[in-house]
């Protein structure tokens, strides 16, 4: 309007505080990734794994089904740390997919269309955009992993008592500790990947490549060297034998769980360094 007619008033709404307002890159960030039929087939077909383990809870405890099998409570399936860990090793792995088709679009094309100036003139930091961007992955990522795991062991605790949820209560908690820890991990990676490379199907391709290679090169450096430091390069042995501590499971990798869990950190403060150096109101180009 011009400015001349004096007719222009300041907002007088209410304020969205100021500590939430990262959320709202969150919430569009949310509704661009289910535009995707491919990501919305695929995040549909995560919950058949959670469907298929609650109806054998559920048959673990009917009386008919274990005396047509000659079997009692907890003979047919053992519902404890072993099971939940395999549980969500199957969904992590779904996770770690889902990553590599939706973390290049977090922050790559606000990079190629030159928009992070425009996100960085309004009340946004730096670091509440990186927060922003990854709490969509934390949202999207939640619902395959630790939610349904804690669906699960609230639907075991139900049917088997108070006793066995007491008895067993270390593993909600690692349940949580455990899925969070993988989702920030690839979370982080793939919106490293995004920053530093700015072509999609590129990015993707490299995240699924950084995984695949360090777990290889780890191994072959275990081959050759006769020990197990090729471990503390690979992300993968390194969550199995932090999340097999926190179950309390054999995970049959012989390293310590502080080497593990300071390799992981490591592998994290990386990632934060690489988005630093990226997400920057301006860019100089030579």
């Amino acid at each position: 309007m011009a400015v001349y007619k004096r007719s222009y008033r300041a907002y007088s709404g209410r304020l969205t505080p100021a500590w939430s307002r990262f959320f709202v890159l969150t919430r569009y960030a949310l509704r661009g990734m289910f535009r995707s039929k491919f990501l919305t087939t695929i995040f549909v077909l995560s919950f058949f794994s959670p469907l298929i383990c609650a109806i054998l809870i559920y048959l673990n405890h009917n009386a008919t089904i274990l005396n047509m099998m000659h079997a009692r409570h907890n003979e047919a399936i053992n519902v404890n740390g072993d099971f939940f860990l395999g549980f969500l090793g199957v969904q992590g792995g779904i996770a770690f997919f889902l990553t590599a088709f939706i973390g290049p679009n977090t922050i790559a094309p606000d990079l190629a269309n030159g928009a992070l100036p425009l996100y960085f003139c309004r009340p946004f930091s730096r670091a509440e955009y990186v927060l922003g961007k990854l709490c969509s992955l934390f949202y999207l990522l939640s619902f395959i992993t630790w939610v349904p795991a804690l669906i699960l062991f609230g639907i075991e605790a139900n049917l088997s008592g108070p006793g066995w949820m007491w008895e067993n209560r270390s593993i909600a908690s690692a349940i949580l500790a455990s899925s969070w820890i993988y989702i920030l991990m690839i979370s982080l990676l793939a919106m490293a990947m995004s920053a530093w490379v700015k072509w999609r199907i590129a990015a993707g391709a490299l995240i699924l490549g950084v995984m695949f290679f360090l777990s290889g090169f780890g191994a072959a450096i275990n081959a050759v060297m006769q020990s197990n430091i090729g471990f503390y390069i690979a992300p993968g042995p390194l969550i199995t034998r932090v999340c097999a501590q926190l179950f309390g499971v054999d995970a049959r990798i012989d390293i310590p769980v502080a080497g593990a869990w300071a390799a992981l950190l490591v592998m994290c403060g990386i990632c934060l360094a690489l988005l630093a150096k990226k997400v920057r109101a301006f860019e100089v180009v030579r």
